[in-house]
């Protein structure tokens, strides 16, 4: 399936972390990646993800402004699953 590609816009990029925002269109898709540090993610936009992982697609409802984090490792492609742009803040500790 051909999918629009989400936007990251680095916000900052120092010693200590990578501060990235996400923009996904409707349909829009980070691509498959494994992620090399922790992060955390900080939504903006209410609304449910889809989540490619190596065990299967997991839908995953977030909530604007209601932070999680995840440990390095992390593998998945991350798709938009709204009819409308979402947007979170990712936060990727080094």
């Amino acid at each position: 399936m051909n999918r629009p590609t989400a936007i990251p816009t680095v916000q900052i990029d120092n010693d200590r972390v990578t501060v990235t925002e996400w923009r996904f269109p409707p349909g829009a898709e980070t691509g498959y990646h494994r992620h090399g540090m922790d992060y955390v993610v900080v939504p903006m936009t209410s609304g449910t993800l889809l989540l490619e992982t190596p065990n299967g697609e997991v839908r995953s409802p977030l909530t604007a402004g209601v932070s999680y984090t995840r440990l390095t490792g992390v593998e998945h492609n991350v798709i938009n699953a709204n009819e409308y742009e979402f947007v979170f803040v990712e936060i990727e500790l080094k």
